[in-house]
């Protein structure tokens, strides 16, 4: 009998999500009744829970158990694992992950075990063995995803290279910037794209002028590569035009102008940059097709480029994803100032910087926030009443200088 090639990868997929919803079981004192599958839940949903519950609960989420699922302990791994492999070579590569992920339309449910993968195939392909460790590890944590199996990245240190393990290369073109335009030691500001202009198209030109009169009033100061660090939030293409920015709906084109302003003043830094000083970037978990970098930083940032997962507002979470240990190693080698861009600027890059500041306010690092490489919805320049009359970037800044974070219209690299 010779099957439709749909109706066999509709079945090979339901098998796939019959696994995938095998690693997670309810949480206690959930609002939600019953058990808690990824087809159930969007993973924004598992997120809020986890993050609320987080502090009070020492697990939050209860994964099933092998008794659960009797015979299903090794042989449901074994079989996503088969599902991923295209080329049935027993390894699981980085492009075979993404391609399987966008055949199959992996999206939301799916989303927290695409960034766990993809984060540690970053070294090399996963043998068959590991994989199947990797979801064990994820079943028996009780922080499934967002747990230990974080610590077998390559953001931690290993006491066996991984097999395949590919040469670290390094763009030229980032190099010969730094020393045709930057030999001199003087401080450099790359050319960015001022948001004001759009402001003034979009919300008036009084609005424009009261956000540029927030620029005007801030610093400029020079920071030295060497004893600092680039930390940017979430530069990703579901910003500018995959799922997050489709989530808006009608206008959502215009409202997300202000993101990709900053995300390619991110480019233009990194591309003079990109090698030469500590720089390293978050991800938040999204379906396949949204889940790779904005395409202004593709062409820049190298394959093997790291990343912290964050599927909340704060980078700290969750703990085990070396945040903290990446922070730790710059203070150590001198680093004592953590620049922060990226978006949101009223959502994400605000609770980061505020956690990032507290976690570490007494090891001397100072964040610095650079509003030139961040970026919030348009409709965040607008002043509404649940600030007292004050945008919700101007409240933003207004809370994170409280904290003692610095904010900078922007950085003169040094």
């Amino acid at each position: 009998m010779t099957f439709c090639p749909r109706i066999r990868r509709f079945s090979k997929m339901s098998r796939i999500l019959a696994v995938l919803d095998a690693f997670v079981q309810p949480v206690e004192n959930s609002p939600l009744k019953g058990p808690i599958k990824f087809s159930q839940l969007s993973f924004y949903g598992i997120t809020l829970i986890i993050v609320r519950q987080y502090h009070s609960i020492p697990a939050a989420i209860n994964t099933r158990t092998a008794e659960s699922h009797p015979g299903t302990d090794k042989k449901m791994p074994a079989e996503l694992f088969k599902s991923l492999d295209l080329d049935g070579d027993g390894y699981l590569s980085r492009s075979e992950l993404t391609a399987a992920a966008n055949r199959y339309g992996w999206s939301w449910r799916e989303a927290p075990i695409l960034a766990v993968l993809d984060l540690l195939s970053i070294s090399g392909p996963i043998p068959e063995r590991a994989f199947i460790a990797y979801i064990q590890q994820i079943r028996n944590d009780p922080m499934g995803p967002y747990g230990d199996v974080l610590r077998n990245s390559p953001l931690f240190p290993q006491p066996v290279p991984p097999k395949h393990n590919p040469v670290p290369t390094r763009k030229k073109k980032a190099a010969e910037d730094l020393k045709s335009k930057d030999s001199s030691g003087k401080a450099v500001v790359p050319p960015f794209h001022d948001i004001t202009g759009p402001l003034a198209m979009k919300a008036g030109i009084d609005i424009a002028n009261r956000y540029r009169s927030l620029l005007e009033s801030l610093e400029a100061p020079g920071i030295s590569r060497k004893n600092s660090a680039l930390l940017i939030i979430d530069p990703q293409r579901s910003f500018t035009e995959g799922a997050w920015m489709q989530s808006i709906g009608r206008g959502a084109e215009k409202d997300v102008v202000p993101i990709l302003l900053a995300f390619r003043n991110c480019a233009a830094l990194l591309s003079r940059y990109y090698g030469q000083m500590e720089i390293m970037l978050t991800r938040c978990p999204f379906p396949a097709g949204s889940y790779g970098w904005d395409d202004r930083l593709t062409d820049i940032l190298t394959g093997n480029q790291l990343y912290f997962i964050k599927p909340g507002n704060s980078v700290l979470f969750p703990p085990s994803n070396g945040f903290r240990e990446w922070v730790a190693r710059c203070i150590e080698s001198g680093k004592n100032i953590l620049v922060i861009g990226g978006c949101t600027l009223n959502s994400c890059v605000r609770v980061s910087s505020i956690d990032t500041q507290k976690e570490f306010c007494g090891t001397g690092m100072q964040v610095v926030v650079d509003l030139s490489l961040c970026g919030a919805r348009m409709g965040n320049y607008l002043s509404t009443p649940k600030f007292a009359g004050l945008t919700a970037v101007e409240a933003a800044v207004k809370q994170m200088m409280q904290e003692g974070i610095q904010i900078v219209r922007h950085v003169n690299w040094v």
